[in-house]
């Protein structure tokens, strides 16, 4: 039995699903305004699993969003699952964030932008077509009024960053489908059963995170 536990701590959502060939078995999942991971997810971990009546024995992989996204989200879901892979000795296996996310919109046409917030103006983004295949890779982009202006097929946003976009992008070729929000470990399912059919797995020790962006620090106040 192919059971994958998958994790997703990318942006508020804490999100945790189990899933055996590629179809979800259990979610558990919370997006709170200030991020929990750190209580929330080994948590949600032993409760899917004991929803299940499985331990983590029965894990044949285990699979994590992968970013961009918050640097602590990151490490956080990174963490946990190379903590898991290593002491089971089974395979890790890294999704793409914005991939996740792109599969919870079906669109009959044009391009779907997928969001993450990056603070400020700035976001974490990717076009995909409607068959969700990725057209344009991912980019740290500000959105401006001009961001997308050469585009005229009919453009899709989704994400945790519609509000402080949306009065740039409201050019009548541009909708926001505002109940796609966060990504979510349900839709990394079929994602991470194909890899670990292919084989296509991380190295435990040696894999990071995308953060994309470098993770910066203020500087100390003077005294």
């Amino acid at each position: 039995m192919s059971y994958i536990l998958n994790i997703e701590t990318v942006t508020r959502n804490c999100s945790v699903a189990v899933a055996k060939n590629g179809e979800v078995l259990v979610c558990r999942e919370i997006a709170e305004q200030n991020s929990s991971h750190a209580e929330k997810l080994h948590v949600f971990i032993d409760a899917v699993l004991n929803q299940l009546n499985i331990s983590f024995s029965d894990l044949a992989a285990v699979a994590v969003s992968k970013g961009p996204g918050s640097y602590t989200g990151l490490r956080i879901g990174v963490s946990a699952a190379k903590g898991i892979c290593y002491a089971l000795n089974i395979p890790l296996i890294a999704v793409d964030t914005l991939q996740v996310l792109a599969l919870q919109a079906n669109i009959p046409e044009g391009i779907l932008v997928p969001m993450i917030d990056a603070r400020r103006m700035e976001v974490y983004s990717a076009v995909f077509n409607p068959a969700h295949e990725m057209i344009r890779g991912v980019e740290a982009q500000i959105i401006t009024s001009e961001s997308f202006s050469d585009e005229t097929q009919k453009l899709y946003v989704i994400g945790d960053c519609q509000e402080k976009v949306q009065t740039m992008l409201s050019r009548s070729n541009v909708a926001f489908l505002n109940d796609i929000v966060f990504p979510s470990a349900k839709e990394m399912a079929p994602i991470s059963f194909s890899k670990f059919q292919q084989g296509v797995f991380e190295d435990v020790a040696y894999f990071e995170p995308f953060y994309l962006k470098d993770f910066l620090t203020a500087p100390p106040k003077k005294q």
